[in-house]
């Protein structure tokens, strides 16, 4: 506290040629260096990691299954927001200044709604994935398809686009860029309560609402399979057993950990929202609990890939540079010895 305390505020110009220019407020406080520094890390470490598993999935044939072409459009989509988002919002919190124009500031706003949207529509057809693939694991192999699930991801990807165009719209964003500016060099959304409240109920609440309701099936699923291969073995089978039921248990805790995540990430953003009349991109809301929401496209790479052993050779393969060899394509990523 005592850091923020004795924060050095210069006062200074953002286009001094501009007698309409936006006073720019930098920020040069050792709190805020660190908080820079911290930021900074966050932002490359997310597009670090998220590159590695968009690499992994499209390079490495063995991986082309439908499961991983949703966690390569969670990915890219994380990508963009460590990309894009986090230096966007990072550079606006150093020094409260806009410099890349009307036309950037427009955009701007839709590629954070995009991608943060995008991001979290593929949780949830990751969530559907998993319930048919444990539900019916027999059939899943021609219920779930590579082409079916591309157009699926294409599908969503571009519903979340037509209805973040939507938003925009009737926020007057993309109307006039400086409608809420009083400024030049300062660019603002403004959320008004009444689309606050409709993009709660289509953003976070059914979404997840679905992913919430598929994990609790899978969670019944696979108690219910765990029971039934008890009832079934013997002492011979029982080792057999113990270890189905140790996969089962090692599954149950990952999804436990995703919806804790999510929810951790996402809750407090939404319900601090609707509670005020409206909610802008400078204000405190939009600074600390967007970035809480920004973080989770850093945990995701770490959720969905990290934990799988393909992540991790792919890696390794790549930073060693073994991805340029001839054929590094049909590596076998699931062997000890690749």
């Amino acid at each position: 506290m005592d850091d923020i305390a004795h924060t050095n505020f210069t006062f200074e110009y953002c286009f001094p040629d501009n007698n309409a220019s936006c006073k720019k407020e930098v920020q040069t406080g050792p709190a805020y260096i660190f908080l820079f520094i911290v930021l900074s890390f966050i932002s490359v470490c997310t597009v670090f990691l998220n590159l590695l598993v968009i690499i992994s999935i499209s390079h490495y044939k063995q991986l082309h299954t439908p499961t991983n072409l949703i966690i390569l459009s969670l990915a890219v989509a994380d990508f963009l927001v460590g990309l894009i988002v986090m230096p966007g919002n990072i550079m606006q919190l150093m020094d409260s200044c806009w410099y890349l124009g009307n036309v950037a500031c427009s955009i701007f706003p839709l590629m954070t709604s995009l991608s943060m949207f995008a991001s979290l529509y593929s949780l949830v057809l990751i969530a559907v994935d998993r319930y048919i693939a444990v539900s019916d694991p027999l059939l899943y192999p021609s219920r779930v398809t590579v082409s079916k699930m591309s157009i699926c991801i294409t599908l969503g990807w571009s519903f979340c686009l037509i209805y973040i165009i939507i938003i925009m719209h009737f926020s007057d964003h993309l109307i006039s860029t400086q409608l809420y500016a009083t400024c030049y060099g300062e660019c603002v959304l403004v959320m008004k309560h009444s689309l606050l409240i409709f993009d709660f109920m289509v953003s976070f609440l059914t979404p997840c609402s679905v992913i919430l309701i598929l994990y609790g099936l899978i969670f019944k699923v696979a108690k219910r399979q765990a029971k039934a291969i008890r009832n079934v073995t013997n002492g011979a089978s029982q080792k057999q057993a113990n270890v189905s039921g140790s996969s089962q248990n090692k599954a149950a805790k990952k999804l436990s950990f995703v919806i804790f995540v999510y929810l951790s990430c996402w809750i407090p953003f939404y319900f601090s929202s609707i509670s005020v009349e409206n909610v802008t991109t400078s204000s405190m809301v939009w600074t600390v609990f967007g970035w809480l929401m920004f973080f989770n496209s850093s945990m995701n790479p770490i959720i969905y890939a990290i934990f799988y052993q393909w992540f991790r050779v792919s890696a390794k393969h790549i930073m060693t540079c073994r991805i340029f060899e001839t054929s590094s394509s049909r590596f076998n990523l699931f062997s000890d010895h690749v």
